[in-house]
């Protein structure tokens, strides 16, 4: 964990589990020297930045000395206008209009444990032991404009923070038009840029393409982090793969418009770059105010993506995700959505839960249609009042029906919507985004309430607690169906309106943050159209996400491989559904969705009272199952095994910490003719031990379990699945 700082060399070297970090002090400059595999602190570290002089169209700031160009040194936080024509991960305007700073070096800190960001989620610590942060502030003699730049290093982790605040020192108003959070100049170009890129129910595909001169990048502009794209970039070496090479992984702990990209140099070097999108933004600064980014989490694995993976894995599980559902195991939910849509009643709602009960299913959701008039999606977002057509005697006895059939009680909301056919509307028109004599674009026959607004959050406070106050709600599925538009608001000035997409976000967070804590018996779990929003700004608040609308068991395996590139299963939401499935009209056994879905936080998206008797006893040893290996599922070790992005089959694997139990699931899409005997190597196990196979009662030691594999051959048909469970003996 320790960070160390050689004075006399000007270094500064951050080691983690895995990697070093090296800074060095270059001329006032703070030069990037080094990030990869970890270095010992009394190895020789002089000499690691070359010098050379560079011809004439890359300037030199320092007129005595032509090997340093700011065009072609690696640093830490480059500036805009002042000989690097690289991406900058700053732009400033000052009061005389002009755009140019350069930052020097003033001094630093070297702190105890991590301190939080303001307003932002972030990772944290629990114990001042757990970490140590390194503050390293640099200013502009000329403007008065300091940034800090924090870099926190973990005890028990190999993940490295970073993030950067800007304060105006000066004695005049500054505007900042770009900010990022973290930036990285790499010696070299070879590497290939790996991504999570899809659409509504097609979330998170996994894309990777080489590095070529020029810029190779990914962002959203959509006011959310998005389905499209995902607040995530990795560079990784040409041969590394699942298991082996080099991997620099790079994650933003926001929810809103992102850019990551890899620029690719005159000269060879890779600028890796992340955090607020600069489109579209900029933000006012006054004398003595600052402005502190999101954080971005960096994760070096030397053992392939699935080492990143579960850097990412422990650390999001553990250190991101926060409450008193963060180490439980996730309760078995059935939701009425694909069940009933709006077409429901109490006496309905009673009958799934009791259908439930008997299936050993522990909680029951209520999705869309509770509220207002809310008979379709085109009208009563914002009027959070109990529709008394549907539930006579109102929320409370509904939730006390479903209570009495042993269930826990469940409920869906979007706060952050309005429809124009509502009492809120029609009494507040101006709370929702728009722009004066502008149309106001509608998806889904909603408008975006604007969450920069006090009066918007303070009314939202009052409706959503009132209810948590008298309701027995245990779970909360917080939805957001729609993406930004006509982005203005009439509380913030003309000149401050590029503010207002961040501005939402920082509100959003401040009304999570008021309800997780008052409600701490909830479990929250964060919903955009499904995947919309599945980002570490939102974990920070809600412990799980709803990983896709789309259900169909078949494509949930790519999306649910892709999204554990970053995220831990007990991050994923993930249901079983009726057949044919309403996505994609295909059909799939009740064996392999249940097995799909069993590698998430597992339940039920449908009429359970429709279910055959033979249904009926596949759900409810599902449910026995699940409950007997949802710990390891939700807080295990995840290994990908056979990627659905490559082939006909998909594998993975959980393994407990001490690597005592094992679980193994394989899925095979589509039959083959005379196809070749198959077997899957197992991953994490200990290869001094033996292995009980719980099924067969066979035993197998670790080593040859990982070098030979089990078969799979036996499977027959389309849409096939089997899960294996070890136990060490």
């Amino acid at each position: 964990m320790p960070i160390f700082f050689d004075e006399a060399q000007n270094l500064f070297h951050l080691q983690s589990q895995n990697s070093s970090y090296i800074i060095q002090l270059v001329r006032g400059y703070a030069a990037h020297v080094y990030y990869g595999r970890k270095l010992r602190q009394d190895s020789n570290l002089k000499g690691m930045l070359s010098f050379n002089e560079r011809a004439s169209f890359s300037p030199n700031p320092i007129p005595d000395d032509k090997s340093i160009s700011l065009d072609t040194l690696p640093q830490e936080y480059p500036q805009y206008g002042s000989s690097d024509f690289r991406s900058p991960a700053y732009q400033v305007k000052l009061a005389n209009g002009t755009r140019v700073t350069e930052l020097a070096y003033r001094t630093h800190r070297i702190l105890q444990g991590k301190p939080d960001l303001k307003g932002l989620p972030a990772v944290y610590t629990e114990h001042e032991s757990e970490a140590e942060t390194l503050e390293l502030e640099l200013s502009d003699a000329v403007s008065g404009l300091t940034v800090i730049l924090s870099y926190t290093v973990f005890a028990d982790s190999a993940a490295i923070t970073r993030s950067a605040r800007i304060v105006n020192e000066s004695g005049a108003p500054l505007e900042l038009e770009r900010a990022l959070s973290a930036s990285l100049d790499f010696a070299d170009s070879d590497y290939d840029a790996l991504y999570l890129s899809g659409a509504w129910a097609r979330e998170r595909h996994v894309q990777r393409r080489r590095l070529a001169p020029g810029v190779t990048g990914i962002g959203s502009r959509r006011g959310s982090s998005s389905h499209q794209q995902n607040p995530f970039f990795a560079l990784l070496r040409p041969d590394a793969n699942e298991r082996q090479g080099e991997v620099y992984g790079v994650s933003l702990v926001y929810s809103g418009n992102f850019i990551a990209e890899a620029e690719v140099e005159q000269f060879g070097m890779t600028r890796l770059q992340i955090g607020l999108n600069p489109f579209d933004f900029s933000w006012h600064l006054e004398p003595g105010v600052s402005f502190q980014t999101p954080e971005a989490v960096l994760v070096y694995s030397n053992e392939g993506l699935g080492g990143m993976s579960r850097e990412y894995h422990r650390l999001y599980r553990t250190r991101l995700c926060r409450g008193q559902h963060r180490d439980r195991e996730r309760p078995i939910l059935v939701n009425n959505w694909e069940a009933t849509y709006f077409d429901f009643n109490a006496d309905k709602i009673e009958a799934i839960a009791q259908a439930g009960s008997k299936l050993g299913i522990e909680l029951f959701v209520l999705d869309d249609g509770w509220f207002g008039r809310r008979d379709r999606d085109n009208s009563s977002l914002g009027d959070w009042f109990e529709d008394r057509r549907k539930l006579p005697g109102g929320l409370k006895d509904l939730a006390n029906r479903v209570k009495a059939t042993g269930l826990q009680f469940g409920l869906w909301f979007e706060p952050e919507m309005v429809s124009p056919d509502s009492d809120l509307y029609r009494s507040h028109p101006d709370w929702c985004l728009h722009v004066p004599d502008r149309r106001r674009t509608e998806a889904r026959e909603q408008l975006v309430l604007d969450m920069s607004r006090s009066d918007v959050r303070e009314y939202l406070y009052e409706r959503l607690s009132d209810i948590f106050s008298t309701v027995p709600v245990t779970y909360v599925k917080w939805d957001m169906n729609r993406n930004m538009t006509e982005i203005g608001s009439s509380e913030i000035p003309a000149d401050r309106q590029k503010e207002i997409a961040h501005r939402y976000i920082l509100g959003l967070y401040e009304l999570l943050e008021r309800f997780t804590g008052e409600f701490p018996h909830i479990l929250f779990e964060s919903c955009s159209g499904g995947g919309g929003r599945f980002d570490p700004g939102m974990l920070y608040y809600m412990p799980q996400t709803w990983t896709s609308d789309d259900t169909d068991a078949v494509e949930r395996l790519k999306i649910q491989y892709g999204t554990s590139l970053v995220y831990p299963v007990s991050t994923m939401g993930a249901h079983v559904s009726a057949v044919p499935n309403h996505q994609v009209e295909r059909t799939t056994s009740l064996t392999f969705r249940g097995d799909v879905a069993m590698s998430g936080n597992f339940g039920y998206e449908l009429d359970l009272t429709k279910f055959t008797a033979e249904e009926q006893e596949t759900a409810k040893q599902q449910i026995e199952t699940y409950k007997e290996i949802r710990g390891l599922v939700q807080q295990g070790e995840m290994y990908r095994l056979l990627s659905p992005f490559e082939g006909n089959e998909t594998s993975w694997m959980f393994v407990s910490r001490d690597r005592n139990e094992a679980l193994l699931f394989y899925f095979k899409v589509l039959a083959e003719p005379n196809a070749p005997l198959r077997n899957v190597k197992l991953e994490g196990l200990d290869p001094e031990k033996n292995y009980c196979l719980e099924a067969s009662g066979e035993i197998y030691g670790g080593d040859r379990l990982m070098a030979l594999g089990l078969s799979v051959s036996s499977l027959r048909g389309d849409f096939a699945s089997m899960w294996v469970r070890l136990k060490a003996v």
